[in-house]
């Protein structure tokens, strides 16, 4: 069967998830998660991709990512995800899939869902109860969001820039939108999105709940 093919152009957004094989745990310790972080930022420029916001947890990776192309985006993911296996099987002495497949990807091409997808992917350490605060969960990029802590991944999205005229006002925004109550409606559009490899805010049949990422 033909692989469903991604939505996916040079400049827009692109909501990214990765992962573990049958959902199983792929950082477990501080090295870990260092040297993914490590590979994603001495690939990004290689690639052509500027990452916006991300998380990683314990058996999968979000990330918002603008590529120059479609191409840079795949090339991207498939190095990081290799180099990073390799060095998890080699320090584990297990052999085969680390990853659950090719990732799984959604275009963000409005304003109103970029700025949702910030938030979902820096919420997702509270949703599943790891913390009770984003800016508590190290593996974000909620610190630098929301706070200004220096992160060399980080490229802010002009969307991002839009929240303030200033860096402290840009933050102060940024973290206020992220306490709101979170729009459900726009939450459910992510995670359908992201599964059916399509566009975020695209109209899709009947108001069906998609399960969490």
């Amino acid at each position: 069967m033909a692989r469903k093919p991604r939505l996916v152009d040079g400049g827009v957004p692109v909501h990214v998830v990765l992962r573990g094989h049958n959902r199983n745990e792929c950082f477990s310790v501080i090295g870990e998660f260092d040297h993914y972080l490590h590979l994603v930022d001495q690939l990004r420029t290689k690639h052509g991709c500027a990452i916006h916001a991300y998380v990683l947890m314990t058996n999968h990776v979000h990330l918002l990512v603008t590529p120059e192309s479609a191409a840079g985006l795949s090339a991207f993911m498939k190095e990081v995800s290799q180099r990073y296996a390799q060095r998890f099987n080699l320090r584990r002495g297990r052999t085969g899939t680390l990853w659950e497949g090719r990732f799984r990807s959604a275009r963000v091409d409005s304003s109103r869902y970029l700025l949702e997808c910030y938030r979902y992917i820096e919420l997702n350490p509270v949703r599943a109860g790891m913390v009770s605060e984003p800016a508590d969960y190290r593996w974000s990029s909620h610190r630098t969001n929301g706070y200004g802590i220096a992160n060399v991944l980080v490229t802010p999205h002009p969307d991002y820039l839009g929240l303030g005229t200033d860096a402290a006002q840009r933050y102060a925004a940024y973290r206020a939108f992220v306490a709101e109550t979170v729009d459900a409606e726009a939450m459910d559009e992510i995670r359908f999105a992201t599964r059916g490899l399509t566009q975020v805010g695209a109209k899709r049949p009947g108001n069906t709940p998609t399960s969490a990422l």
